[in-house]
């Protein structure tokens, strides 16, 4: 089992927000910026990679039931969205990583558990 927090370590991913629901459990990863395609394909549990970053996402990740949203490529977080997150206890987590190397370190952390 790999939590947000341990990948948030592993990684040396930033924690922006959503810092009481970083225990939840990661089982596994998925790509998007549209949203909407991202409501219908992302499965509950996975580390949501986008470089999204306005109050909707938020929205997406809690509906998705995702363990959390990772902004890829440093991009700046709203503080709207990082109020929200807070508030629904949503993780959001940056990096300075691509998407595509995010996704294929988080696959490895997985595989190797």
């Amino acid at each position: 089992m790999m939590t947000v927090e341990e990948l948030a370590r592993q990684l040396s991913i930033e924690i922006i927000s959503g810092e009481k629901n970083i225990n939840t459990e990661v089982k596994g990863v998925y790509i998007g910026d549209l949203l909407s395609w991202v409501m219908a394909h992302m499965e509950a549990q996975d580390a949501w990679i986008t470089i999204q970053t306005n109050i909707n996402i938020v929205a997406v990740a809690a509906l998705g039931e995702a363990a959390c949203i990772i902004v890829a490529e440093g991009a700046e977080i709203e503080e709207p969205t990082k109020i929200k997150a807070e508030e629904e206890n949503i993780p959001v987590l940056r990096s300075h990583l691509s998407a595509y190397e995010l996704a294929v370190k988080i696959n490895e952390l997985l595989c190797s558990r």
